[in-house]
């Protein structure tokens, strides 16, 4: 498979949609996002193998972090969409070498309006917006555009 070149978004989109597929299939997450990439329905590039990588081995933290903001919910409550975006975005934010939280977040906003609920996006950027606010990433996004 020739790799194409991916913008950002495109990349970010793409991990999205291959570990969306991943948590149908949670035993085989490893083979479920190998096979999304190899069978030419997704192309993963670097970066999006980066923030697969990064959420894989940061899973637990990340969902940690989820959980811990969460008011009266549980993950398993939780939209399969917002939560994966959130995963990708804060694997992203937190172990991403770029590090531009806004840019993140708004990616996964822009997410989950496409592929999401109604009003599910203004739940993704709150809770994003209060862990970028904990970790001291809100200081770093002011005046970034997205």
């Amino acid at each position: 498979m020739t790799q194409q070149s991916l913008t950002r978004r495109e990349s970010r989109e793409n991990a999205f949609l291959a570990a969306f597929a991943a948590t149908f299939h949670t035993d085989l997450m490893q083979d479920t996002l190998q096979a999304g990439g190899e069978s030419g329905e997704l192309t993963l590039d670097a970066f999006s193998k980066r923030l697969l990588d990064d959420w894989s081995a940061h899973s637990e933290e990340i969902d940690a972090m989820i959980s811990g903001h969460l008011k009266g919910w549980t993950l398993s409550r939780l939209p399969r969409v917002s939560l994966t975006a959130m995963r990708i975005c804060l694997a992203e934010m937190l172990y991403g070498e770029e590090k531009k939280p806004a840019v993140a977040i708004n990616e996964a906003v822009e997410l989950v309006k496409k592929y999401g609920a109604d009003n599910d996006h203004q739940f993704v950027n709150g809770l994003l917006g209060s862990v970028a606010r904990e970790k001291g990433l809100a200081q770093e996004s002011e005046g970034e555009t997205c």
